[in-house]
């Protein structure tokens, strides 16, 4: 008797970048996968989880070599549901932050196809997270803006200018070849001594930390040569990470002492 195949597709946050920081609902799904289709993930021993003959197809988009199109991937996600079953779409961080999931979900509904999403831990807390930024904190920041870097027609998004306004955290995603822009709002706001934290590959063996103020965290990544992908983190929250504070006591001190 022929097997009908039952499409479904699930999308699933693979998390920051330590693959221990997948959910058990994101391995159980992957556990079940006769697709995966993939993004550039920060780590592959996430598919240790999918079983050895379930086809794994990356579709990832690394800026200036894209793989294909948003509509290539989303066609290419209900023709394998419908050819194979059961299809995970696995995208870092979580896939409704940033991660134009809420796109493909519409797209995939439209053809009738079931439907499951696994959120993931979201680069945007976890990755402060591991330097001990805690990007709430009661008397120092009462709420965060997550912007990203890059919007839709490759400008930085107008948000950015507002959140520099504000006394909540910034947190920047995929903004590393925007930050003299960003770094210049900042200083437009009379913040040059506002603490910045920038955090390449976070959460992963491969991670770097710069640390420094707006003013001078332009040197920062220049001398550690750090760039994509990181996050970059604006607010007094760093300043209050027992990882960083001795970057921040000493760097105030030799501002004193000037």
């Amino acid at each position: 008797m022929h097997n009908t195949i039952k499409p479904k597709v699930t999308l699933v946050g693979a998390g920051p970048g330590d693959p221990d920081l997948l959910t058990l609902k994101a391995v159980k799904a992957l556990a079940e996968a006769n697709v995966v289709l993939y993004d550039a993930l920060a780590n592959d021993e996430i598919f240790a989880h999918a079983p050895k003959n379930a086809i794994k197809i990356f579709v990832g988009k690394k800026i200036g070599n894209h793989a294909y199109t948003q509509d290539q991937i989303n066609q290419l996600i209900v023709d394998n549901a419908l050819t194979y079953g059961n299809v995970v779409r696995l995208k870092g961080g979580d896939p409704f932050i940033f991660g134009r999931g809420s796109e493909e979900i519409e797209f995939i509904e439209s053809f009738g196809i079931p439907t499951v999403v696994v959120p993931g831990i979201s680069s945007v807390v976890a990755v402060p997270a591991s330097q001990g930024i805690s990007i709430t904190k009661r008397g120092v920041s009462e709420s965060f803006w997550a912007i990203t870097g890059t919007t839709s027609d490759r400008k930085l998004s107008s948000d950015v200018a507002l959140a520099a306004q504000s006394s909540a955290t910034v947190v920047i995603l995929m903004g590393m070849h925007k930050l003299p822009q960003i770094i210049d709002l900042f200083q437009k706001e009379d913040k040059g001594d506002l603490p910045v934290a920038i955090i390449q590959n976070g959460t992963t063996a491969e991670e770097k930390v710069g640390v420094g103020t707006v003013d001078s965290i332009l040197e920062v990544v220049k001398q550690q040569k750090l760039s994509s992908p990181a996050i970059i983190v604006l607010g007094n929250v760093v300043r209050e990470s027992n990882k960083l504070k001795g970057f921040y006591e000493e760097f105030l001190s030799k501002e004193i002492v000037r």
